[in-house]
């Protein structure tokens, strides 16, 4: 093993995060801030499911938890290069599990850093809203990626 990469299979894990969301905490954000807060941060389509959602806080609550680890293993955290309206949260159209769609520009980066794959998991209960991403490189052109 060697500074944050792991060789396994077909690809190489070179980077991961994990955030975790206290639900009350976001809930309190979102009673004072929500339009102006739920813009910023969230695309049309995610903010659409939250709010569909018989408690739409502890939705926005994981899916700010994975933007967060997602960005963070990147190394990068939410910046000009990576911002929240770059990554999306989706359901896989097979599987249905989670999974994030980057927009070109993080599709850019992840190219420019031979990432292949993003691989979520997300878990929430009324209090907590917890995520972990995994950056997955297919190959030579994988260059490592700190690790937070």
């Amino acid at each position: 093993m060697d500074q944050g990469t792991i060789t396994s299979g077909v690809g190489s894990v070179v980077g991961t995060g994990i955030d975790l969301v206290e639900g009350p905490r976001f809930r309190r954000v979102l009673e004072q801030w929500r339009d102006q807060f739920t813009r910023r941060v969230f695309l049309e389509s995610e903010r659409r499911y939250c709010e569909s959602r018989p408690h739409p806080w502890i939705h926005y609550a994981v899916r700010f938890a994975v933007k967060e680890a997602v960005a963070k293993a990147f190394g990068l955290g939410i910046s000009p290069e990576l911002s929240w309206q770059d990554i999306e949260v989706v359901a896989d159209p097979v599987t249905r599990a989670p999974a994030v769609r980057l927009s070109p520009k993080g599709q850019t980066l992840a190219a420019r850093r031979g990432i292949t794959r993003v691989l979520v998991s997300l878990a929430h209960t009324h209090d907590y809203a917890v995520a972990q991403a995994i950056l997955v490189g297919g190959g030579k052109n994988s260059k490592p990626v700190r690790t937070t």
